[in-house]
């Protein structure tokens, strides 16, 4: 059964955070633990890109308490899951994932099959905060649906 998601992107500003707020507020009342955190530690306790705040508050989410960290050890053992927003942040919590620990590591847009793609592209570069939101958003109904 799974009771603890983690999000995992790059640096943890942009679309792990908004999968933390978008599952938060789908899943709220159901006592999930939900985190998010980046392969990086570039931006260790910064707030999310504020371009995602933006677009999280015009659809009625809360980033505001975010802060970015990087994924450490003691999260394959805290979480049941550990979602991975791309292919390349998935190799790598695969690299990272010690012999034994708990955490299921998957791909957050397969449960978004509609989209035909399996990575959420970073929207830091293009500036598509809108269409990733509505992948995240796809994609969280789809999770909770799953679990």
């Amino acid at each position: 059964m799974t009771r603890s998601i983690l999000f995992v992107c790059l640096g943890n500003i942009c679309r792990s955070p908004t999968a933390e707020a978008v599952f938060r507020g789908l899943a709220k009342g159901r006592g999930l633990l939900i985190d998010s955190a980046g392969t990086s530690g570039w931006h260790d306790g910064g707030r999310s890109d504020p371009r995602a705040s933006a677009e999280a508050t015009r659809r009625g989410y809360d980033m505001s308490m975010i802060r970015s960290r990087q994924v450490c050890s003691a999260d394959f053992e805290r979480f049941d899951l550990i979602i991975a927003m791309d292919a390349q942040n998935l190799a790598d919590l695969n690299t990272a994932h010690p012999a034994g620990a708990k955490a299921r590591l998957e791909l957050f847009l397969d449960y978004a099959p509609e989209f035909g793609i399996r990575d959420v592209p970073d929207p830091y570069y293009e500036d598509n905060f809108e269409q990733v939101f509505d992948m995240i958003e796809a994609a969280s109904k789809g999770l909770l649906a799953a679990i």
